[in-house]
């Protein structure tokens, strides 16, 4: 099922994956209304936008599918984070 859009926005994509250990969706869409008419939002809440469509595959399947240096940088900065608190 897509999801609910504005009537200017066109479906481009899904991504299916995780980040984070938690399952991540991410939708692609395009509006030639705005500046930067693509777009991609995760259900985490981050939404990037690029002026063309050959940014919006590569970070959407990245952010779905880290590196295994995504997933050491990620676990270092909660550690980091978390050092810090205390």
């Amino acid at each position: 099922m897509k999801p609910q859009m504005e009537e200017t926005e066109f479906w481009v994509g899904t991504f299916h994956g995780s980040h984070d250990g938690l399952p991540a969706k991410v939708t692609a869409t395009r509006d030639d209304t705005r500046p930067e008419p693509y777009v991609w939002t995760c259900t985490c809440g981050a939404s990037p936008s690029f002026p063309t469509e050959h940014g919006v595959w590569s970070t959407a399947w990245r952010h779905t599918h880290p590196t295994c240096f995504d997933r050491l940088r990620s676990l270092a900065a909660r550690l980091f984070s978390a050092r810090t608190a205390r």
